[in-house]
């Protein structure tokens, strides 16, 4: 006997894709179908091992493991369009504005993300967030041209 979490490991697949794969066993043929529960334990569902096998084997070559991920959210770097793609992209170019902003203005100034919005158009709150990215990158160029050691030269 094997848990969800067993299961889990073995295909890859999330917990929620498990648990669709069990509640629409019906939908799908025999072969293909997920096993049913042997026995419940501490309220965690356990299958027949060989039988899980045997689903996931059939599941592969028919259906394959391709939309595995489907069920749930889609992973991504929380930085937009999933890390890629054109709102990465505009996302970027703000961020790399606001930065240019910060570095000739010699620090953040209330009201900089309002006057990019104005300037470049776009949500204000879009310029808010990149200002923020853009910041924590002004804060870490200043941290390492603070940590760097001054030439023996320019003492």
């Amino acid at each position: 006997m094997v848990s969800r979490a067993w299961v889990m490991e073995l295909t890859g697949a999330s917990a929620a894709t498990v648990n669709r794969w069990y509640v629409q066993r019906e939908r799908h043929p025999e072969e293909r179908r997920f096993p049913e529960v042997v026995c419940t334990v501490n309220r965690t569902h356990y299958y027949d091992q060989e039988a899980v096998e045997a689903f996931w084997v059939a599941w592969q070559e028919d259906v394959g493991t391709g939309r595995l991920g489907a069920a749930g959210r889609r992973p991504g770097d929380g930085r937009g369009n999933q890390g890629g793609g054109t709102g990465r992209a505009q996302r970027d170019r703000a961020v790399a504005i606001s930065l240019a902003e910060l570095r000739q203005a010699g620090g953040y100034r209330r009201g900089m993300a309002a006057q990019l919005a104005r300037e470049h158009g776009g949500g204000e709150r879009a310029w808010q967030r990149a200002m923020t990215e853009a910041r924590a990158l002004y804060d870490q160029e200043q941290a390492q041209e603070q940590a760097e050691p001054v030439p023996h030269a320019a003492r």
